[in-house]
């Protein structure tokens, strides 16, 4: 297994060779290309943001550049390089105005069913924007790009529309929340959900904005989730305790399931850095959705997401508590969609049952690194479990 400098290393160079490539392209303040399609809209500034598209510098079926539903089981090394290749154009706009021909062009790509041929005029020539890539955890919750540059101007060519998402485009009556749903309902990929909600394409016509992109990804996962808590507050409670495990790109997970009429929620992550310190975080919902946001951030609503799917896919109702490990070769934050994809890909698989909380509790800490205590002590759910056995002793 590659160290994480050899794996730097080799992310640099890619990064060189990628720019070496295109040389001759970076000298020209135009550049054409086939967008996955990937867009962008910043919180920096907001309500004036940065936003824009993301194009490769070259054609063809780039799809795989920006479609996270397709990166379970590669490395991160394989999916920075997918981002290596996409140049970021942007230019600051209020998020009230989505009327001008720039966000049309930008609502018009995130339409697509397939890549976009386009075309990015930058306000400079491309290569003087062109640094050294960094490679660290500057932001929880964005997938990295390493080319950002001011554009004067972005056209895209003639592509076929998705209809799911054209109809609730066109409806301006319809609540974002409704239209999200509807899609999701419509196996439209949460990601494209995202993008869409993102670029101000739903909801009342005299509502819609655009949406920072961690904010509109983050929305998606919480409308979706919520509704299907909805759906299954009705269930039979489950009938044993679950454990699925998981692990990927440095992140171990352990999802437990846990036989309740009333829902509640918790996820608690443990960050181990490369001297071995461990930071804890945790957040938790109990009857209802969470009354704030969450100090995990995205990543609460996307594992509650996943959760959430399970549930109705076996007609049960429960509690969860997942418990994240991140280890320090996860050492640049690839987005909250691994979370939702690793849950998503364990739940697939034949859960372990057990008979009582603590049994099922001491397996799904034991792949961990952590104790028990160590958990137990930064969890709701574990506090609860422990003071409820007493008060049961008791009486």
């Amino acid at each position: 297994m590659s160290s994480i400098d050899e794996i730097k290393t080799r992310l640099k160079k890619n990064w060189y060779e990628f720019v070496n490539a295109n040389n001759k392209r970076f000298t020209n303040k135009v550049i054409d290309g086939s967008s996955p399609p990937s867009l962008f809209v910043g919180e920096y500034g907001y309500p004036h943001v940065r936003v824009g598209p993301m194009v490769p510098p070259y054609h063809g079926d780039t799809s795989i550049l920006d479609n996270p539903e397709l990166w379970l089981g590669k490395s991160l090394e394989e999916i920075v390089n997918y981002r290596i290749n996409l140049l970021k154009g942007t230019m600051i706009h209020n998020v009230s105005k989505i009327s001008d021909r720039y966000i049309e062009s930008l609502q018009d790509m995130a339409l697509s069913k397939r890549a976009v041929d386009s075309t990015m005029t930058f306000e400079k020539i491309p290569s003087q924007y062109l640094n050294e890539m960094v490679l660290s955890k500057s932001d929880l919750e964005e997938i990295p790009t390493v080319f950002s540059a001011p554009v004067s101007d972005f056209k895209i060519y003639p592509s076929t529309s998705d209809e799911k998402i054209e109809k609730k485009y066109y409806d301006g009556d319809l609540l974002a929340s409704d239209a999200v749903v509807e899609l999701y309902d419509n196996n439209v990929d949460i990601t494209r959900i995202a993008k869409v909600l993102s670029i101000g394409m739903l909801g009342r016509k005299k509502n819609r904005k655009l949406v920072p992109t961690k904010w509109s990804i983050t929305a998606a996962d919480d409308i979706v989730s919520m509704n299907l808590l909805k759906k299954i507050k009705d269930n039979s409670v489950l009938d044993c305790y679950l454990v699925f495990d998981f692990n990927h790109l440095g992140n171990y997970y352990s999802i437990i399931f846990i036989p309740d009429d009333v829902w509640n929620f918790e996820m608690i992550e443990s960050w181990i850095d490369t001297n071995g310190r461990v930071h804890i975080g945790s957040d938790y919902e109990s009857g209802k959705n969470i009354d704030h946001y969450p100090s995990i951030a995205g990543a609460y609503f996307a594992a509650r997401l996943a959760a959430t799917e399970y549930l109705f896919k076996k007609r049960k109702k429960s509690s969860v508590l997942i418990l994240r490990e991140i280890h320090p070769e996860y050492f640049m934050s690839l987005g909250v969609w691994q979370i939702r994809e690793a849950i998503r890909e364990s739940l697939k698989w034949k859960g372990k049952k057990f008979e009582t909380f603590d049994s099922a509790l001491k397996y799904g800490v034991s792949k961990t690194s952590l104790s028990a205590n160590e958990w137990i002590k930064n969890s709701s759910i574990m506090r609860n479990k422990k003071q409820k056995r007493i008060s049961d002793y008791l009486n």
